[in-house]
């Protein structure tokens, strides 16, 4: 593996470069940042694999359990809470020994009615070969295309008994490489009948966790792969199909890792100004209406708000609803936006006052 030397150490360097800048900033900042990172771990691991999940639903389920503040919590379904309850099993509890028993409880998790895509499985449970060995397919019936064999289900045992032995080996392996060879290693074996994919990234997010020594993330390799996916699938198919050399799959890993480190600075920009702002926020006595409206132009409110755009929002009064801003308008929270026109709009200012600082 000498030829993934060098892209190694670069993304190992990366990666200490970005940790050592979060861990400068102070304790509310890194919770957001953290909280923002896991709402895309898990919201991009599902759209991988075609299911789409509400993100305010995914972003407040985590909050509620992180204890981060966000101003205001959505009502979250049965199959969001699933997920959460997985990535976080994965990432906060990342130095505990994986067991069968702790898989069993993921997938329990991420099928609460006991049903998959479109069909009832067995859940907490080794899959078995009953409706014929398991293949990953695609095209029309009568032109599917055989993507991948998985071993047979009587294998399995063994398999998953000698996966989780290594997995939890703590002898030297770098624990990116670890995390590269877990995801492909466990994602062959494909022990459920569904969300073999979704666990795979749990598991190489978990051992990521090891590598970082944090179990705060604070970049998305899912999010990178969903970017990636065609080239993610089309890399695995390749690696499965062939015959023991796994070194151009670490390549790719790596070198995604690389693209996923890189690219948190961006998205934790916007993390940061929304955490700022909340911190300013704080010193005020805001109302559910208040902090509701404000949370929704934060992630990014489609159109103009107006006063009767907020009434309708927050189902109040006009009168409460024109109040409500002025309030805002006195604490440096909203301003009037500029243009005019028939009605009066309102907008987040650029940003809040430098009094804000974060603090450790």
């Amino acid at each position: 593996m000498a030829e993934l030397a060098e892209p190694l150490a670069a993304v190992r360097h990366a990666q200490g470069l970005l940790l050592g800048r979060m861990s400068a900033l102070g304790f509310s900042f890194r919770a957001a940042a953290g909280l923002e990172t896991l709402t895309q771990d898990v919201v991009k691991s599902s759209a991988i694999e075609g299911e789409f999940l509400d993100v305010a639903q995914v972003r407040s389920s985590l909050a509620r359990r992180l204890g981060v503040d966000i101003g205001g919590l959505a009502p979250v379904g049965r199959n969001v809470e699933g997920v959460v309850e997985m990535m976080l099993d994965a990432t906060q509890r990342c130095n505990e020994p994986l067991t069968a028993e702790r898989l069993f409880g993921w997938h329990a998790a991420l099928f609460p009615s006991g049903y998959g895509a479109s069909r009832r499985i067995a859940v907490g449970a080794w899959r078995t070969d009953a409706d014929g060995p398991m293949q990953v397919v695609s095209g029309y019936v009568g032109h599917e295309k055989v993507h991948f064999e998985a071993p047979a289900a009587e294998r399995l045992a063994d398999g998953m008994s000698r996966f989780l032995e290594w997995f939890n080996d703590p002898r030297a392996l770098d624990p990116v490489l670890k995390a590269g060879i877990a995801h492909l290693w466990f994602v062959t074996l494909h022990p459920f009948e569904d969300g073999n994919g979704r666990m795979a990234r749990a598991i190489a997010d978990c051992a990521l966790a090891r590598a970082d020594g944090c179990p705060q993330r604070f970049y998305s390799m899912s999010a990178r792969i969903e970017r990636e996916r065609k080239e993610y699938y089309a890399i695995l198919e390749r690696t499965q199909k062939g015959d023991v050399e796994i070194t151009p799959w670490l390549r790719w890993f790596v070198d995604c890792l690389g693209r996923a480190v890189e690219g948190a600075g961006t998205s934790l920009a916007a993390v940061m100004r929304r955490a700022r702002f909340w911190q300013y926020a704080s010193r005020y006595s805001l109302n559910e209406r208040q902090r509701s409206i404000l949370g929704r132009l934060l992630e990014g409110f489609e159109g103009k708000l107006t006063s009767g755009k907020y009434a309708r929002l927050a189902k109040c009064s006009p009168d409460t609803a024109l109040r409500d801003i002025r309030e805002l308008m006195a604490c440096g929270l909203l301003q009037q936006a500029a243009g005019g026109g028939r009605s009066t709009s309102y907008d987040l200012p650029a940003d809040v006052p430098s009094s804000a600082q974060n603090s450790r």
